[in-house]
């Protein structure tokens, strides 16, 4: 009896822990700029940079534009990465509540008041480059579906 009470307490506490947060993931980008997600100007925060675009969200939530990962980045970013477009990633600043792992298209990844995007594709030379971003990823990311 006390060696099944034992394992049910356990497996209690097991089920009952968080799971560690993943790894953030560091992404050698192709053009070098000064200012940079996470910088700081006197003091003030820098949310977004060159290649950026800024959605006013409103505190309205951002989805997943495909199925993929969410995965922490610098300052107040995520990346999103997904097999159905392996030559690019996606950044998000801004959003709090972040969802991180894996999810499915549609589905929340966080709300914020001011989205900045970000989309970048991988170089032959294993860095990534900012790009504009088409407009029906910002749709699928803005708009639940």
């Amino acid at each position: 009896m006390w060696r099944t009470l034992g394992i049910s307490s356990l497996l209690l506490v097991m089920g009952c822990s968080q799971a560690a947060s993943p790894p953030a993931r560091q992404v050698s980008i192709h053009q070098n700029w000064a200012l940079q997600p996470g910088s700081e100007i006197a003091g003030y925060h820098v949310s977004g940079g060159l290649g950026d675009i800024s959605i006013e969200l409103r505190g309205k939530a951002v989805h997943a534009p495909f199925d993929g990962k969410v995965q922490p980045s610098v300052a107040d970013c995520v990346m999103f990465s997904s097999p159905e477009v392996p030559a690019y990633l996606f950044r998000f600043c801004g959003l709090q509540g972040t969802r991180l792992g894996e999810v499915k298209a549609g589905s929340k990844v966080g709300t914020g008041e001011t989205l900045q995007f970000a989309a970048l594709r991988k170089q032959p030379d294993g860095t990534w480059a900012l790009v504009e971003p088409a407009m029906d990823v910002l749709e699928r990311t803005v708009k639940p579906h």
